[in-house]
């Protein structure tokens, strides 16, 4: 098969299309057959070693966790899905080396759900890993229908499906963002305010009392700080990257795949409730230009490879 690799640790500049034997199947895995993938920050930080401490790595290395994709072959006692049927998944194992970028890719049942049929491969490529981050944040925190959240970065891949789904559970959202963003979030329900200093006194203008709940999705230290000083109970607030946030009382959230958050997921997509901003495109020979994209930092939603 036709993967994207890297012989070691590197940046874009290293990324190489090689042909590499195709994946196996183990029990309880699939084929897919790759019609798109995902690409996330962390797929160019994995491969520059930043993640080296804790996780493990063997190359050559195949990057990329987030597949939309056709079920190609089944491996042993692998019962929930046929040869042919079209399947979304965040495909992370107990190590990185076989990842999205490529042709082929095997996943295991946990990592996996159905395709929503009203995305299209892009979107649906782009959803998993920024989807499930955003759910899982939003659970560990405990948000309930009628309460005030506050969404760090909420224009961003994370933050966007975030606003979504808190929308589509009853919940009044006040989003962080650059003013060309503001018109993005109002289109989703949020109520936005603009980040920077004085962001405290903008929120509680919008929310007096305090907010319920707060996310945050950039990891700049003041995210957490100012969530902790606008909160009502100061241990509901999660962040994906500050380290220090459970020191302060709060969660520290790393995404994990799970079948069942996909399909909750997927059936908000297919019910009209979460749709997935595709910023760019890129063939999958051109994966280096969308990680030096990405590594930018200013795209409005997803980059995606189409395979």
């Amino acid at each position: 098969m036709k993967a994207i690799a890297l012989e070691k640790y590197g940046s874009a500049d290293d990324l190489r299309l090689v042909d590499l034997p195709d994946p196996k199947v183990a029990p309880g895995e699939f084929l897919i057959r790759v019609k798109a993938a995902g690409v996330n920050p962390v797929d160019w930080k994995l491969a520059a070693g930043y993640l080296d401490g804790i996780m493990e790595v063997k190359f050559p290395l195949i990057s990329g966790w987030d597949v939309a994709g056709v079920v190609e072959a089944v491996g042993p006692d692998a019962t929930e899905y046929q040869v042919g049927d079209e399947v979304f998944g965040y495909v992370r194992k107990d190590w990185a080396q076989n990842g999205a970028y490529a042709e082929l890719v095997s996943g295991p049942v946990r990592t996996l759900a159905r395709k929503p049929a009203a995305l299209t491969w892009e979107q649906a490529a782009g959803v998993p890993l920024a989807g499930l981050t955003a759910y899982q944040s939003i659970k560990r925190v405990g948000v309930k229908e009628g309460e005030t959240v506050l969404v760090h970065a909420a224009a961003g891949g994370v933050g966007s499906f975030a606003v979504q789904i808190l929308v589509a559970q009853g919940v009044r959202v006040i989003g962080t963002a650059s003013e060309r963003n503001h018109e993005f979030l109002r289109g989703l329900g949020a109520e936005p305010v603009t980040y920077g200093d004085g962001l405290e006194d903008r929120v509680r203008a919008l929310a007096p009392e305090g907010v319920d709940a707060a996310l945050d999705f950039v990891g700049d230290g003041a995210a957490v700080d100012v969530s902790l000083a606008v909160l009502k109970q100061r241990d509901r607030v999660a962040s994906i990257a500050d380290g220090s946030v459970a020191e302060k009382g709060g969660h520290s959230v790393w995404v994990r795949p799970d079948a069942n958050d996909l399909r909750f997921l997927a059936e908000l997509a297919e019910a009209g409730k979460l749709t997935v901003n595709v910023d760019r495109t890129f063939p999958l020979a051109e994966a280096a230009d969308a990680w030096r994209l990405s590594a930018e930092g200013r795209t409005r939603g997803k980059i995606v490879l189409t395979v």
